[in-house]
């Protein structure tokens, strides 16, 4: 009896727990032309200099037990300088990051460093005193520290480790970029002419570079899109106008309504039934500017009508704010007014009849006896008119036909079809950073994240997770709406696991 159990012990630890790799296995073969499809997760330790410390070797043993094979290490350079001096380096600080290389190797994970902040830039804060791409000192110090990396590691192959130039470059202009960006590979190859480099894409990694691609170095994108699912109640960003995450959805509707005579024209929202059903519809009003006379009409027959007037002080507004500009008061309203559109109303129209604009930054559509509601996020502006859709709750294409979705779709030709373009001229391709902040519904972001992770697939794409333990991740990831599984002392998020080991 005592063997059988045994026995049984000895093959579920051979057949169901990932093995990690074999001294002296094969590394796959990289070119940058062409990564590895690799998975894995950025490590933060050194991400901040506040909050720097050495790397964990637990973090790198848990990746490759549970069968990952990357990480990326976003690191901020105020690490590894001495007394705020960016020309002398901390040799105990570089020798941590020496042994996370070397963790690397001995659990077979490729690592990749990146300059998360680099001398000169950053994308976070406080900004970096000097502009890397606009100022010649800043490149050759950041020059210097790459250049010292390379040195350092020469003779690691580019199989086992990856230089990550820069983090998710913004509003650069593309001379400018592309300028830094050979500075920093030169300096790298004067020491090290086999190591493999990736760069980040612009727009916050976004968009490939085809302007690099003489420099046969690969590229990382990134899946944070959209954001108001990615970094819904993310401090970091400008996420308190987020609508409440659902995946897949409409995408955001122009929601101006101008009266007619206004020289951008006659902006208003057309929609289409026939309705089965009584709807309440709720209207949030946003902004409105001077005066405006808003009408809801249900087959030419109004069902709401209200005459919006701003001016100073106390009002039915939450906020008066007069635009200097254009010498009228814009005032904040961000309150709701309701309409009952009758069953079988064919054709409702939104419009203002009188005055100059407003703004609606939502629809809700409650059907009469339904238990929530439909909810359609607009956004302000004059560049877009309104195309008309169809109210059909209950249907395989509704509840809004005709709108354009966020789906997977979409995620497929915003951010995967321009980084197989680029693959396409030589040039390898990573998706460097991704995933869902941890105040997102659980289920949605599981459906989202499913839908990016089978993409990456068919492209034949390697990720990395922001980030391993932490809001992003699988460990500790403080999740409210999570049932976690104790997991060696922390606690796994056993869904999302699962479905990063189906990818």
């Amino acid at each position: 009896m005592k063997k059988t159990a045994f026995l049984f012990v000895f093959l579920t630890l051979i057949f169901c727990v990932p093995a990690l790799a074999e001294p002296g296995a094969a590394w796959p073969v990289v070119t940058a032309a062409k990564l590895p499809r690799w998975r894995g997760f950025n490590l933060l330790d050194k991400f901040n200099q506040g909050n720097a410390r050495p790397f964990n070797e637990e973090d790198f043993r848990l990746i490759a037990q549970l069968g990952f094979n990357f990480v990326r290490l976003p690191m901020d350079y105020r690490c590894w300088i001495k007394d705020g001096n960016w020309e002398q380096f901390n040799e105990a600080a570089l020798q941590e990051i020496d042994q996370a290389v070397e963790l690397g190797n001995k659990y077979h994970l490729h690592v990749c460093l990146n300059f998360h902040r680099a001398p000169g830039y950053t994308v976070a804060k406080p900004a970096e005193k000097m502009d890397l791409f606009s100022d010649p000192e800043a490149l050759r110090i950041c020059q210097l520290h790459w250049a010292t990396f390379a040195k350092r590691y020469k003779g690691i192959p580019s199989a086992r480790l990856s230089f990550n130039l820069l983090n998710e470059p913004k509003d650069v202009k593309i001379e400018q970029f592309v300028a830094v960006i050979r500075g920093l590979v030169t300096a790298i190859r004067q020491e090290d002419p086999d190591r493999l480099i990736i760069s980040d894409g612009l727009h916050w990694g976004g968009q490939p570079v085809l302007e690099l691609a003489d420099l046969h170095i690969a590229q990382a994108g990134r899946g944070y899109a959209p954001m108001e699912i990615s970094h819904y109640q993310a401090s970091w960003v400008k996420s308190q106008n987020y609508p409440p995450p659902a995946w897949p959805r409409a995408q955001k509707y122009p929601g101006t309504i101008t009266q007619p005579q206004k020289a951008v024209g006659n902006h208003e929202i057309v929609i289409q039934g026939p309705l089965p059903a009584a709807v309440t519809l709720r209207l949030h009003v946003g902004r409105v500017s001077g005066a405006a006379t808003f009408v809801v009409e249900a087959d030419a027959v109004p069902v709401f009508q209200h005459a919006f007037a701003c001016g100073p002080g106390a009002g039915e507004w939450k906020q008066a704010v007069f635009v200097e500009k254009y010498k009228v008061y814009q005032n904040v309203y961000d309150r709701d007014y309701t309409a009952v559109l009758p069953r079988g109303a064919q054709c409702i129209r939104l419009h203002v009849t009188a005055g100059d604009w407003l703004s609606l930054s939502e629809l809700g559509f409650r059907p009469e006896g339904a238990a929530g509601e439909d909810v359609l996020a607009l956004e302000e502006g004059f560049t877009k008119k309104a195309e008309p859709f169809a109210y059909a709750p209950g249907t395989a294409k509704g509840p809004f036909v005709g709108l354009p979705m966020y789906d997977q779709a979409w995620l497929w030709k915003q951010g995967v079809q321009p980084w197989l373009d680029a693959e396409s001229q030589g040039i390898g391709v990573l998706i460097g950073e991704w995933g869902v902040y941890n105040k997102t519904p659980h289920a949605v972001a599981l459906t989202w994240a499913e839908n990016c992770l089978d993409n990456w697939k068919r492209a034949g794409l390697g990720w990395a997770l922001w980030n391993f333990r932490g809001s992003f991740g699988v460990l500790d990831s403080g999740r409210t709406d999570v049932h976690y599984e104790d997991f060696q002392g922390h606690k796994l998020d056993r869904q999302l696991l699962e479905l990063l080991e189906k990818y």
